[in-house]
């Protein structure tokens, strides 16, 4: 991790001894407490405490939920309903469990465009970026697995469409797809079987998106924070200790967070989710539209968009894998989109086709919708294999500031009260009041 000078000091004996022995105080003092962050931090760097706050949320109550739930295709949907009805509290594990889910894929996107608009991926973070990718296609791993648990009629057709899209591999070599759906079925449909494996899968990779999580942790401090400005940290007044500062921070933005998700919790648990879930699963009567949880709809409406199946299994799967690569496609030596104004124009674009194509998802795959859905899902590719690659070339980037200290001053000089306050920390002079 980034190497500063420790201001750890043991209190007591026993501090004292288990330093010299396991110096887990100091580590976590030195890495957490005193980790010299860039000063000019706003709210949109505090998803990582929150993310982390989800992923605490869903293991605990997911372990509560595991310990009343049966993995059987006859009892799953029933000790659904004994979780909700006979257990103590157990309306309120099930709730807060979903929709945790949902909030957690709400901090992540926002986390997610947080860092393309302020090129978080960029050097010397490219590791951080990856493993933040990586922690994304385990979350909707987890999520999808833990969607077919209910063992409703969403959740079972669900299951059955897009495990079958394995077998699209057929077309290339004739059986294999095939092979693959009925091993991951444990048979030659979606049984009972197939539910105790995803429980079982489900169960386990909560904690592995945990360990990248540690890893995701150590890449961010090892170069330390990006920041609004792009600019690195060039001297000891760019930077202040993480904690009071952005604890304090952090814990202002969780707590309306937590409102937010409470809100759901109490009085629209069921608000993002499918009514025919609360049916249970009928394996000789398909929904008339079957549709996956809001958070995978833009990968869905991708799918959709191109009609050999195969090449929309590639684009699907293409439309996460591009994410990668990211890093390398954008060939701006500027890193904050605030001094880059063509491609602040089709950051938000880039939005608004995400935003459309979860739209699009959820409706049926006909008309206009399909016609839309072929559009947006072709720039989406556009805007990440053409767009940023050209516009690293073609632009002509804002002056940055020369550091942190000298754009946080001139944010005071300005009136920024915030920046103000926090220009007189760590050594920075404060700007003269105005008034």
């Amino acid at each position: 991790m980034a190497q500063h000078e420790s201001t750890y000091q043991p209190n007591t004996g026993v501090e004292r001894w288990l330093d010299d022995r396991l110096p887990l105080p100091r580590l976590m003092h030195d890495q957490v407490n005193a980790f010299p962050t860039p000063r000019n931090l706003n709210y949109w760097w505090t998803y990582g405490g929150i993310l982390t706050f989800c992923l605490a949320v869903q293991i605990i109550t997911g372990v509560v939920l595991a310990m009343h739930y049966q993995p059987s295709a006859e009892m799953a949907f029933d000790s659904v309903e004994h979780i909700m009805r006979n257990v103590n509290w157990g309306w309120l594990m099930r709730y807060t469990h979903a929709v945790g889910a949902s909030m957690f894929f709400v901090a992540v996107y926002i986390h997610f465009f947080r860092g393309l608009y302020y090129g978080s991926y960029k050097a010397p973070r490219e590791v951080l970026w990856i493993l933040g990718v990586i922690i994304l296609l385990l979350m909707m791993a987890t999520a999808f697995m833990g969607y077919s648990l209910v063992w409703g009629q969403m959740s079972f057709w669900a299951v059955t469409v897009i495990t079958n899209l394995f077998s699209s591999l057929d077309s290339i070599i004739p059986g294999v797809g095939t092979a693959i759906v009925e091993w991951i079925w444990g048979g030659y449909s979606v049984t009972g079987t197939t539910l105790t494996r995803l429980f079982s899968l489900h169960y386990l990779l909560p904690f592995a998106i945990a360990g990248v999580v540690v890893l995701h942790i150590w890449a961010l401090h090892v170069p330390g924070n990006n920041n609004p400005t792009g600019v690195s940290v060039k001297q000891n007044s760019d930077t202040i200790p993480f904690h009071p500062y952005y604890t304090t921070k952090d814990m202002f933005a969780l707590t309306l967070f937590a409102l937010l998700f409470a809100w759901f919790v109490f009085y629209a648990p069921n608000y993002l989710g499918h009514a025919d879930n609360y049916i249970e699963a009928n394996p000789l009567q398909t929904p008339p539209h079957i549709v996956p949880e809001w958070y995978f709809l833009p990968y869905y409406a991708i799918l959709r968009a191109i009609p050999n199946k195969l090449l929309g299994v590639i684009a699907m799967f293409g439309s996460i894998a591009v994410l990668f690569l990211v890093p390398w496609l954008d060939t701006s030596r500027v890193r904050s989109a605030r001094y880059r104004p063509l491609y602040k124009w089709f950051f938000w674009l880039f939005v608004i086709t995400c935003l459309v194509l979860g739209y699009l998802g959820a409706k049926p795959p006909e008309g206009a919708y399909l016609t839309f859905g072929r559009i947006f899902t072709a720039y989406y590719f556009i805007h990440f294999l053409i767009i940023m690659p050209l516009l690293g070339a073609i632009e002509t980037p804002r002056a940055t500031p020369k550091s942190i200290t000298e754009d946080v001053l001139d944010k005071a000089s300005k009136g920024d009260g915030d920046a103000g306050a926090i220009a007189g920390v760590s050594g920075a002079p404060a700007a003269p009041e105005t008034r």
